[in-house]
């Protein structure tokens, strides 16, 4: 029998088949990912096949991927944690108080996403709590920095319900994650594009001044209007895992597009002369919070500078 996993707890998974009986289901056995160490061999999104025990099941087989986010996991270095697989497209949010995101943290997740090809709309929530100059102008700093990008920004309130109907919209027909620190609002948002879903949310910390982990385990809902979302729980920082310094600059679409432009073919873009991308960040072309990242994470030794807040 086959089934897809919609709801992971840590060694049972939930799966749903093709007549939509539910039921949970452990492993058979140990599997790995390309010879990684995965806290979660298994993530929601993957399509299994499985044998009936009784009313459980025992999942024999995990069917190839077409894509998934991974990241290294924050306490076990050595190790990566299969945040979903096989969605269609990503909606990082971003909040730029209560709590604060940081550039370093967007670039990161924006990375895994192009290193396997999952569309991403940057959603900055909680734009109702921006009332002073400082702080609108703050947004507008942000946008410009991604507006040099291909990627799609939207201004939402999942409290308020300002630009829900517009990501709604974007969700129809379509699998989507979405992901960001604990306290950016995602399960408040999918509350207000499902409100019979009721899921449990909490309120940011007023002394950290950060996110609360309210959805434990990652899982995936079938919404009425045609739609797939798989909530995540909240992450504090994003580790890039697999990626080879020569080809970082792939990941970031505005460096993309110019590297073949470049003196040398096997520029890395930091200290070459007739380099492309660095005239780019020179013209304003290139953001150089983007920049600075992109040779952050380039000269990164693995000493887990991924939980900094970066640029």
């Amino acid at each position: 029998m086959e089934g897809i996993v919609v709801k992971s707890t840590g060694s049972w998974y939930e799966l749903e088949t093709a007549d939509k009986e539910r039921l949970m289901a452990r492993l058979k056995g140990k599997f790995r990912l390309k010879g990684l160490k995965s806290t979660n061999p298994i993530a929601v999104g993957d399509r299994v096949a499985f044998d009936r025990e009784g009313d459980e099941g025992v999942i024999t087989k995990i069917f190839p991927r077409k894509n998934y986010i991974i990241r290294r996991s924050i306490n076990l270095s050595k190790q990566v944690q299969i945040l979903a697989a096989n969605v269609d497209q990503l909606f990082l949010l971003i909040t730029l108080k209560s709590p604060q995101t940081f550039l370093g943290f967007v670039d990161r997740f924006l990375m895994g996403a192009e290193a396997y090809r999952i569309p991403t709309i940057l959603l900055y929530n909680k734009t109702d709590r921006l009332n002073t100059a400082e702080e609108k102008n703050e947004l507008k700093r942000w946008k410009s920095i991604y507006d040099k990008t291909p990627y799609e920004q939207m201004e939402i309130s999942a409290k308020t319900g300002v630009g829900v109907e517009e990501v709604k919209a974007k969700m129809k027909g379509k699998t989507s994650i979405f992901g960001g620190h604990s306290g950016v609002g995602k399960t408040t948002l999918i509350n207000k594009i499902a409100p019979g879903l009721d899921l449990p949310t909490a309120a940011v910390s007023e002394r950290h001044h950060s996110g609360r982990h309210t959805t434990t385990f990652a899982e995936m809902f079938q919404l009425d209007f045609g739609a797939r979302i798989i909530d995540t729980p909240g992450i504090k920082g994003f580790g890039n895992v697999n990626l080879e310094k020569e080809h970082l600059a792939h990941y970031f679409p505005e460096m993309r597009s110019r590297m073949d432009n470049c003196r040398f073919s096997n520029c890395v873009h930091i200290n070459e002369p007739g380099c492309a991308i660095k005239e780019a960040v020179v013209d304003g072309k290139i953001a150089e919070s983007r920049y600075f990242n992109y040779v952050s994470i380039y000269e990164d030794d693995d000493s887990e500078t991924y939980r900094q807040k970066g640029y």
